[in-house]
């Protein structure tokens, strides 16, 4: 329709530009359209008299308007207007078409039964094809993971586990670099597993003017399909702990239906949980609490079990991996006075096999009694006052302790502690703690989430009962219910305190897991803040035993939380050498990026230590590799490696000053091919759509590609003609002058003669 009303296609006038190839200057036209349009508006104005009352309004400036326009019109063709557009010299430019090969293409639309690139190959062979060889030097390229060239359609396997259409066009970009590549023609369903086109790239295309028409194939909404989109779980944890994992995921055609979510560490089901899905199309996320079991590396796999009709099974889990370490953790828990809080504490923790509480509890002026140590010079003169004896714990508490036992030297360590060495902290309420204890006029009243009262008197003898916020009932510190909403109610049900600490305003950082009901007025119960590379916390309360003393025997409340908070606190204390990479799951690629911060005794940066990663892998693999500092950075290496087998890799990453031997720590990763095509197998047209958009060209769908080969010469890349096409005898001209001159007839009909 739009060619029979302009003469030329679309791409003429988007790529062209509007020209006037009369003799006459520019200015004579605008003072000839001025002057016609005063004239006529002079001769309505003067027979405005003799007119029907009911034209001398604005009906008479409607009739000027039309007239006005149709003398515009007519004037303006006999500037004879034109469109100059540059057209690819038939036979000397070349035509790329590249057909994405990969798996996603094998999958079969409902409505047709036929698979993508089935009906890629059958447009193509439609005479789209053939049409461009006929004007055309033709390439054809098959692209998966990489660009490849083939001489026939019938190459094409769509078995690749992979898309990459960014490296496709950054490749084709390279080798084409002398060639006159007058356009690209990509055929996909824009499922691409490398994290999308770089600016780069289409930089490239831009600079040299080359378009890439983009065309779409594939359903752009599954009708029926459950996909699990991402799965968010610490990758490290220590052995015996609850884990908490957020399962995130979508689907169409199943809205308000329910499925069972589960986690499996192997055969092995670890929770198992009912979800009741919402809308078609919007996006859901459940939670699952989980044991993390012995130590070892862990491969978990996160599944929503298959639904009846649904077209594509592959993408209903997720896997990830968990490294469960078994080394001991230590905190030091310093009590200022014989309570029942630091006897209960003490209790919670006894069969806990990997957190270990080592207490100095102050019996009198001058006097600690000390439990828990492994050496009998450890806290023999009391707290630590050098920073590689206090640095041996990974977190410390600090029960009913005024500031001023520790000394300003200690303070300092205690901050250093938290922000260098990234150990957890946890101040308890108390009548020698927090405000009372003078803790808000000294340095280290920076480190706590909470702003304290400017004041004494701040601890009560007296009840309250706690009770979650919406961000602690889904919190792995203070869940002692799976389901958030029975947390809660299991939280309100909690037998209630004897006493209570006016614990001050919670710092913008700081996160308040639950609150207090203190007669007439709520309270911040425990509160939680990230400090540099450690964690502090908050519980304003010396009466948690009471949550034992106060239910049956059985109930393990009171342990539980405590074993959680105690954990929270260290489980992300680093070691000496911390290693990581970006992902550890690799989707058919194999680079990876090995990182490690290496630490000294006083857990400063060790820039001149000798790193390296020793991995081992599927099929007898074995490296070593060396790290090199980064120059920037002091204290962090790098090292890059191909992982070529697919399976599971263990990496050991070691490091040594001289004789002295700095630490280790381990890592795991997993390459798997083949399964991120079976993720977000819908069309990616908004991908197509900014390709095409970003690079001159146009999406197309397959339905309209017989138009490809009259609208993709007019391309200012490769070699080109300037065209000048006539714009005078278009159609919609004619109808326009057409339409002008009878509306204005049948207005003045209307109304009356003007």
């Amino acid at each position: 329709m739009f060619e029979f009303l302009f003469k030329y296609p679309r791409a003429v006038f988007s790529k062209g530009q509007i020209v006037l190839l009369g003799a006459w200057p520019k200015w004579i036209l605008v003072l000839l359209i001025l002057a016609a349009a005063a004239g006529l508006a002079w001769l309505i104005r003067s027979r405005l008299p003799q007119a029907a009352p009911t034209v001398r309004n604005w009906k008479a400036g409607a009739i000027w308007l039309l007239q006005s326009s149709l003398a515009a019109l007519l004037l303006l063709l006999l500037w004879q207007p034109a469109v100059m557009v540059a057209e690819l010299k038939p036979q000397q430019n070349i035509i790329a078409v590249l057909v994405d090969d990969s798996r996603s293409m094998a999958i079969a639309d409902a409505d047709n039964g036929q698979t993508r690139q089935s009906q890629a190959v059958k447009t193509l062979q439609s005479g789209v094809l053939a049409d461009l060889q006929k004007k055309f030097q033709t390439q054809l390229y098959r692209l998966d993971g990489s660009l490849s060239r083939i001489e026939k359609l019938d190459q094409l396997n769509n078995a690749a586990p992979a898309t990459h259409i960014g490296d496709g066009l950054k490749q084709l970009a390279t080798e084409a670099a002398d060639l006159p590549i007058g356009a690209v023609v990509l055929l996909s369903d824009g499922a691409d597993n490398s994290g999308g086109i770089d600016l780069q790239t289409i930089s490239t295309f831009r600079s040299r003017r080359i378009p890439i028409h983009t065309v779409g194939f594939g359903q752009e909404q599954a009708e029926h399909d459950v996909e699990v989109t991402d799965a968010a779980v610490a990758p490290r944890a220590l052995a015996d702990s609850r884990l908490a994992a957020k399962v995130s995921f979508h689907q169409r055609g199943y809205a308000r239906q329910k499925a069972t979510l589960t986690v499996r560490d192997g055969e092995k089901v670890l929770a198992a949980h009912e979800i009741t899905f919402l809308g078609d199309g919007e996006n859901q996320s459940e939670s699952l609490l989980f044991n993390a079991g012995d130590a070892g590396a862990k491969t978990l796999q996160f599944s929503i079990n298959a639904l009846s009709g649904e077209s594509n099974r592959d993408n209903n889990s997720v896997t990830r991996l968990v490294n469960v370490e078994s080394n001991k953790r230590r905190i030091l828990y310093v009590e200022g006075e014989p309570r029942w809080e630091y006897k209960f504490i003490r209790r919670a923790e006894e069969f806990d096999r990997i957190v270990k509480v080592v207490s100095m509890l102050r019996t009198s002026e001058n006097k600690i009694y000390r439990q828990g140590i492994e050496d009998p010079k450890e806290l023999a003169e009391g707290f630590p006052t050098r920073i590689e004896d206090l640095f041996d714990y990974q977190a410390i508490i600090i029960g009913s302790v005024e500031a001023s036992y520790f000394t300003p030297a200690q303070q300092a360590l205690i901050q250093e502690f938290v922000d260098r060495r990234g150990g957890g902290l946890l101040m308890l309420g108390g009548r020698s703690s927090l405000a009372d204890g003078g803790w808000g006029a000294v340095g280290l009243a920076d480190l706590l989430p909470v702003v304290l009262p400017n004041k004494k008197g701040t601890f009560h003898r007296d009840p309250a009962t706690v009770e979650l916020t919406p961000v602690g009932a889904d919190n792995i510190i203070t869940r002692l219910v799976e389901d958030p909403a029975g947390n809660v109610e299991r939280w309100k049900k909690l037998p209630y305190l004897m006493d209570y600490q006016e614990a001050g305003t919670p710092k913008p950082g700081a996160v308040v897991l639950a609150e207090m009901n203190a007669g007439n007025r709520k309270l911040p119960f425990l509160i939680t803040e990230n400090y540099g590379r450690g964690r502090t916390a908050v519980l304003a309360t010396s009466g948690t035993w009471r949550w034992q003393m106060s239910q049956p025997l059985e109930d393990q409340t009171h342990e539980e939380f405590w074993q959680q908070l105690l954990r929270w606190l260290v489980t992300d204390t680093p070691g000496r050498v911390v290693a990581s990479v970006p992902s550890q799951m690799l989707f058919d690629d194999g680079h990876v990026q090995f990182t490690a911060d290496v630490r000294d005794k006083g857990y400063q940066p060790a820039a001149d230590a000798h790193v390296q990663a020793h991995v081992l892998g599927p099929g007898g693999t074995a490296a070593q590799i060396e790290m090199t500092p980064d120059p920037s950075t002091p204290g962090i290496f790098h090292a890059e490696w191909n992982a070529e087998k697919t399976g599971s890799y263990l990496t050991e990453v070691t490091a040594a000053r001289g004789t002295e031997d700095i630490g280790r720590d381990v890592l795991t990763f997993d390459r798997m091919d083949g399964v991120a095509e079976n993720f977000h197998t819908e069309q990616n047209r908004d991908l197509l759509e900014k390709l095409s958009a970003q690079t001159g060209g146009r999406y197309w769908r397959p339905q309209d590609l017989s138009k490809l080969p009259g609208e993709i010469s007019y391309s200012d890349a490769g070699i080109t003609v300037r065209d000048t096409k006539d714009l005078w005898n278009m159609p919609i001209l004619f109808f326009l002058i057409l339409f002008l001159r009878s509306s204005e007839w049948l207005l003045r009909r209307k109304w009356g003669v003007v």
